[in-house]
């Protein structure tokens, strides 16, 4: 049903979450989404100035419809961390950025040229991870500088570490989240801005002269403004590191925690992918992003007046139990229905094949079969934290 039909169908406005906290949200975000689904598909939350989304139907039907649900969000975090990126575009701008990707991060290439560069990042960290030995944080000493590692040579930053990566990711996440505004996490978040544009403006006439496969080298000549390329790479610097980093980690202590279904995967080498897909959907990545309405706008029965801010919580839409039965718990077993971690529409995930391939076809394997008995280790408590975005923040474990 589109906005307009549902015009002609008795409306309300959305209820007012005011309960809702930010260190709430960030702690464990899931029991609020539960309660805020059972009560309206929207909430007010002012909290965070915005109306949060949380069902499924609703969800996918702002991320089916531009024209109304623009991705080009007045004062946007993302825009002020990052630059004007293709995220915060809708077509034909978004479609003219996400082309000058080319083919660098689809399927032929990941199997001609990353899968190889990957392969050589596990082995690489999987020995430090032994070396460190057992009661190491798998998030910190292995999942953390192997998303990074891959990313940095996927993008062409031979100017930059992997660590360089790391800090830049997660501080500028952190402006892209910064809700609450404060001023300590735009210095670090403006810093990370500025040193990104200047290994840009460092590397690429290298890359003019030495041409490669990687993102960078790509870009190097493309026609489109240089403002642009710098938003899209700090852009690809926070997704492409935390989708495969938070996946990783989710995905390993979900199995951990569930001998039979690690059983499972352990037997048959394809589970991988299915663990994969259970684990992106039970705790997305990115939990939340922004659209705003082009007009006034009637979704799910709830009024919204022209210019409304909204938050997309496709981390509460997969979990939504009209579609997921039993969505609150990690089940490689489950009934396989389209998740929404990765967007959809026209702002699907250009890194998912990236993410896929470098979790579920080479780490995920290559931990369980090089970490004789891997467990969780049983002194240190896993923890995890974020809604905007989400992840494991350590994972101590053991091996034989």
């Amino acid at each position: 049903m589109t906005a307009t039909t549902q015009r002609l169908h008795r409306t309300h406005s959305a209820p007012e979450a005011a309960w809702v906290t930010i260190p709430d949200l960030h702690e464990d975000p899931f029991p609020i989404y539960r309660r805020m689904r059972e009560e309206s598909p929207i909430h007010w939350v002012p909290a965070v100035n915005r109306y949060m989304v949380t069902g499924y139907s609703a969800c996918h039907l702002i991320e089916n419809d531009q024209d109304i649900y623009s991705a080009d969000e007045t004062n946007s975090l993302m825009k002020r961390a990052m630059g004007h990126s293709m995220l915060r575009k809708d077509d034909p701008e978004h479609d003219t950025d996400r082309r000058s990707y080319g083919g660098v991060l689809r399927p032929r290439a990941i199997k001609e040229t990353w899968n190889a560069i990957f392969a050589k990042n596990c082995e690489t960290y999987l020995r430090q991870l032994r070396e460190a030995g057992p009661g190491s944080d798998l998030i910190r000493d292995f999942a953390a500088p192997y998303a990074a590692e891959n990313l940095r040579e996927v993008m062409g930053f031979y100017n930059a570490t992997q660590a360089d990566m790391q800090r830049w990711s997660q501080t500028m996440m952190d402006g892209t989240g910064n809700y609450a505004d404060d001023p300590d996490v735009w210095a670090l978040s403006d810093q990370s801005f500025n040193e990104v544009d200047d290994a840009i403006d460092e590397i690429l006439p290298y890359l003019r002269k030495n041409p490669d496969a990687s993102l960078l080298s790509k870009m190097a000549d493309m026609p489109i403004p240089m403002d642009a390329i710098r938003a899209n790479m700090k852009m690809t610097i926070g997704g492409g590191l935390n989708e495969p980093r938070d996946v990783l980690g989710v995905a390993v202590w979900a199995l951990l925690s569930r001998p039979a279904q690690l059983a499972q995967v352990l037997a048959d080498s394809r589970m991988y992918g299915t663990a994969f897909d259970e684990a992106v959907r039970w705790v997305a990545p990115i939990g939340m992003y922004p659209r705003e309405t082009t007009c006034d706008a009637v979704l799910e029965g709830i009024a919204l007046p022209k210019g409304a801010r909204l938050g997309v919580v496709v981390g509460a839409a997969n979990r939504d139990p009209a579609i997921f039965t039993q969505p609150d718990d990690f089940d490689i077993n489950r009934d396989k229905k389209p998740h929404l971690a990765f967007g959809g529409g026209n702002h699907f995930c250009a890194g998912a094949w990236v993410a896929r391939a470098a979790v579920a076809d080479i780490a995920l394997p290559q931990l369980f079969a090089e970490l004789p008995n891997l467990r969780i280790d049983p002194t240190q408590a896993p923890t995890a934290a974020g809604w905007v975005f989400r992840g494991m923040t350590s994972l101590s474990v053991r091996w034989d």
